[in-house]
C-alpha cells in the first residue's frame, strides 16, 4: 500500500494559498522539463531521419515515444510513487538515500555509495542543463535573421555570466516573478501547439503506443539513438522530487496534471502536425512554427524560461551540497543565507563559480545545443536508476510492500530507465563523456572525503585519552581553576579533546565550567527544538553536551546553546571561550590510503570553510590550538 502523504503542501510565510504554491512550483520545479520542447522533438527527428528525409511513420513513432515517456516516467513513476517517498517532507537523492539507509540498524555503506553516485550524477546535470537550455533558446535568434549566427555563443555566455553573478543577491525577489513567467510560457507553448494541430489532425493517432513499438521494430538500427534523443523530453523530471520540500506534494502534482503535462502534449502534437504539413524537415521546428509577428517575443520568452530552468538547477545544486556537507560527505563550504525568513535561500560562492566555469567551457566547446544533446541524458538517466534502487528499499522496509508487488513495479521502472540509460550510453564518444567525467570527479571527491574523515577519526582516537581518565585526574589533582566557561568542540565525546589536553599542558589551568561539545547531524532534514540539545553533567567541573542539526539545517551554535538555558545550564556568552583544534595534516606513504588520495584529502581539508564561520561562533570568543597529524 502507498503511504499517506505526510505533508500535502507547506505554506510559505504570509499564508500563501494552494494556487500560489502551484504558481511557485511552475517557476521552480518545471523550468527544465518545460523548456525541453525547444530541442527534444527536433533532435529525435534528426536521428530518425538520418538520411535527410522524415516519413510520416517516423513522426508518429517519435511523437508516440515522447508522449508515453512523459506518461510513464513523470506521471506514473514520479507523480504517483516517488513523490510519496518523502523524508519528513524533504526529497532528493540524498534524502531518499538517508531514508533507505536508516531502515537498517547498521546503516550499510553500500546504500551510502549508491546515494553518492546519484548525487554525483545530479551535479553533472547541474553543469549541462544551463548550457543546453540557454544555448537552445538563443539559437532562436537565427530564425529571426541568420545574421545573428556568429553572436549566439557570445550572447549565451553573457546571459549565463549574468545569471551566476546575481546568485549572491538571492532568488527571493526574482523568484516571485518566476512562476508568472513560466505560466505565460506554458500557455504560449500550449496555444502554439494547438494552433498547428489542425495542420494534420492525423497526428493525434500518435497517442496509440503501437506507433512507438512499430517505429522501434521497423528501425532497429536507429531505435537506440532515437530513444536517447526522446529522453530529452523528460529531463527535469527529477526536479519534482528534489523540490518536494519547497512546495509539498499536492501543488507539484496539481501543476503537472493541470498545466504542465497538457501544455507539453499540445506543443509536441503541434510540432508533429507542423512537420507533417511540410515537404521538408524544418531547421528548428519549435521556432519555425511560430508566426512572424510572434517570433522575436517567443525567443525572448524562451530565453527567460531557460534562465529560470538554469536557476532551478543551480538552486538544486546548492541544496544538494548543503545536505552533503551536513552528512559529512563533502568538506564544509562557506554557506551564505540570502533571506532572513527563508532558510532554503542560500548562496555557496565556491560552488557557484565552479558551476560557472564548467557551464561556460561546455558552451565554448560544443557551440550548438544539438551537439550538447549528446552530453545530456547520461547523468539524468543514471540518477533515475539510482532512484529506482533506493525506492525499492523504501517500499520493502518502510512501506512494507510484499516482495512480488515491489519487485514487479521496480522492474517495470528499471526496464524503462535502463533502456533510456543504454540509449544515452552509446553517445559517450559524441559528448556523453562530459557527464561521466563530472560524475566520476564528484564520486572521487566524496569517496576521498568519507574515507579520509573516517581514517583521521580512527587515527586521532587511538592517540587520545579517554575523557573519564582526565576527569578523575582533575578531581584527584585539581589544577588552578579560573573563572568563566570553556567549550571544547570535539567529534568524539568519549575522548578528551585535543584542545583541552593542549590547554592543560601549556596553560596549566582549568575553567570553572568545562563543556565537552559534540555537534551531530541527524538522518532527518529537520530536528525539533525540544530534541536539539542533550546535556549530561559529569561533575562540578565538566559537562557533556550534544547538539543535533538536521541535514537541511544550517548550524547556528550560539542559537542552539540558548536552548541549553531551558535545561538549566546558565552561561554568559561574554565569559565563554570556545576552544577548537586546528589540525595540520601531512601525507605519509605508510597511511591507510594511497599517497595521491592522502594529498587530495589534505587539499579538500585545507579548502574547507573555517569551523568558526561555519558554526557561526562569535570570532572574538574563539581560541584555536593547532596540532599536526600524519595520515
Amino acid at each position: 500500500m502507498l503511504p499517506e502523504a505526510v505533508d500535502e503542501g507547506q505554506k510559505p510565510e504570509g499564508g500563501d494559498t494552494q494556487s500560489a504554491l502551484v504558481l511557485g512550483a511552475l517557476g521552480v520545479v518545471y523550468g527544465d522539463i518545460g523548456t525541453s520542447p525547444l530541442y527534444s522533438f527536433r533532435e529525435a527527428l534528426r536521428v530518425a531521419g538520418s538520411d535527410g528525409t522524415v516519413l510520416r511513420e517516423d513522426v508518429l513513432g517519435v511523437l508516440s515515444l515522447i508522449v508515453w515517456a512523459l506518461t510513464l516516467v513523470v506521471t506514473v513513476k514520479y507523480v504517483t510513487f516517488v513523490l510519496r517517498a518523502d523524508n519528513r517532507g524533504e526529497g532528493g537523492t540524498l534524502s531518499l538515500m538517508s531514508l533507505a539507509r536508516n531502515s537498517f540498524a547498521r546503516r550499510p555503506t553500500l546504500i551510502l555509495g549508491i546515494g553518492v553516485v546519484g548525487a554525483s550524477l545530479f551535479m553533472g546535470d547541474s553543469v549541462i542543463t544551463p548550457a543546453i537550455s540557454v544555448l537552445s533558446a538563443v539559437e532562436g535568434l537565427e530564425t529571426v535573421t541568420p545574421a545573428f549566427q556568429p553572436y549566439v555563443v557570445p550572447i549565451t555566455i553573457f546571459i549565463l555570466l549574468l545569471l551566476f553573478m546575481v546568485q549572491r543577491f538571492g532568488t527571493g525577489a526574482v523568484g516571485k516573478v518566476f512562476g508568472p513567467i513560466m505560466f505565460v510560457w506554458f500557455l504560449t507553448i500550449g496555444l502554439s501547439g494547438l494552433r498547428h494541430i489542425a495542420d494534420d489532425l492525423g497526428v493525434l493517432w500518435a497517442i496509440n503506443p503501437w506507433h512507438a513499438v512499430a517505429f522501434l521494430v521497423s528501425n532497429p538500427g536507429l531505435s537506440f539513438a532515437t530513444v536517447g534523443a526522446v529522453f530529452l523530453a523528460v529531463t527535469g523530471a527529477e526536479a519534482l522530487y528534489v523540490d518536494l520540500g519547497h512546495f509539498g506534494r499536492r501543488p507539484i502534482v496539481t501543476a503537472w496534471l493541470a498545466i504542465v503535462f497538457p501544455c507539453l502534449l499540445l506543443n509536441y502534437f503541434g510540432q508533429g502536425a507542423f512537420v507533417l504539413s511540410r515537404t521538408s524537415m524544418p531547421e528548428n521546428v519549435f521556432f519555425d512554427m511560430q508566426p512572424d509577428w510572434a517570433l522575436l517575443p517567443v525567443v525572448v520568452l524562451a530565453t527567460m524560461a531557460t534562465v529560470i530552468a538554469s536557476q532551478s538547477v543551480i538552486a538544486g545544486a546548492y541544496s544538494l551540497v548543503r545536505q552533503a556537507v551536513q552528512m559529512n560527505i563533502l568538506p564544509r563550504f562557506g554557506i551564505l543565507h540570502t533571506s532572513e525568513t527563508q532558510s532554503g535561500q542560500i548562496y555557496i560562492p565556491r560552488v557557484t563559480w565552479i558551476l560557472a566555469v564548467g557551464v561556460i567551457l561546455l558552451v565554448l566547446g560544443f557551440e550548438r545545443s544539438g551537439n550538447l544533446a549528446s552530453a545530456y541524458g547520461i547523468s539524468v538517466t543514471g540518477e533515475m536508476v539510482v532512484t529506482d534502487i533506493l525506492l525499492f528499499i523504501v517500499m520493502r522496509r518502510i512501506w512494507n510492500w510484499q516482495v512480488a508487488a515491489a519487485v514487479s513495479l521496480i522492474l517495470a521502472f528499471l526496464v524503462v530507465d535502463t533502456v533510456f540509460l543504454g540509449a544515452n550510453i552509446i553517445k559517450v564518444a559524441e559528448g556523453g563523456w562530459v557527464s561521466l567525467c563530472i560524475a566520476a570527479a564528484m564520486c572521487l571527491i566524496m569517496w576521498t572525503w568519507i574515507r579520509g574523515s573516517r581514517y583521521l577519526f580512527e587515527k586521532t582516537r587511538k592517540s587520545e585519552v579517554p575523557l573519564g581518565v582526565i576527569v578523575k585526574e582533575m578531581v584527584r589533582k585539581p589544577p588552578v581553576v579560573v573563572p568563566g566557561t570553556a567549550v571544547f568542540l570535539t567529534g568524539d565525546p568519549e575522548s578528551a579533546p585535543t584542545a583541552l589536553m593542549h590547554s592543560l599542558k601549556h596553560y596549566k589551568v582549568l575553567h570553572e565550567s568545562n563543556v565537552i561539545l559534540t555537534i551531530a547531524t541527524a538522518p532527518t532534514p529537520l530536528v525539533p527544538e525540544d530534541e536539539r540539545v542533550e546535556m549530561e553533567k559529569i561533575n562540578d567541573l565538566f559537562m557533556r553536551v550534544k547538539i543535533t542539526f538536521g541535514y537541511m539545517e544550517q548550524p547556528n551554535l550560539p542559537r542552539a546553546l540558548a536552548q541549553c538555558r531551558k535545561q538549566g545550564w546558565k552561561f554568559d556568552i561574554m565569559t565563554t571561550s570556545f576552544f577548537l583544534s586546528r589540525r595540520s595534516l601531512k601525507a605519509s606513504r605508510h597511511a591507510g590510503m594511497p599517497v595521491w588520495q592522502d594529498k587530495l584529502f589534505i587539499a579538500l581539508a585545507r579548502n574547507a570553510a573555517d569551523a568558526t564561520e561555519y558554526f557561526q561562533i562569535p570570532t572574538g570568543r574563539v581560541v584555536e590550538i593547532g596540532t599536526q597529524v600524519v595520515i
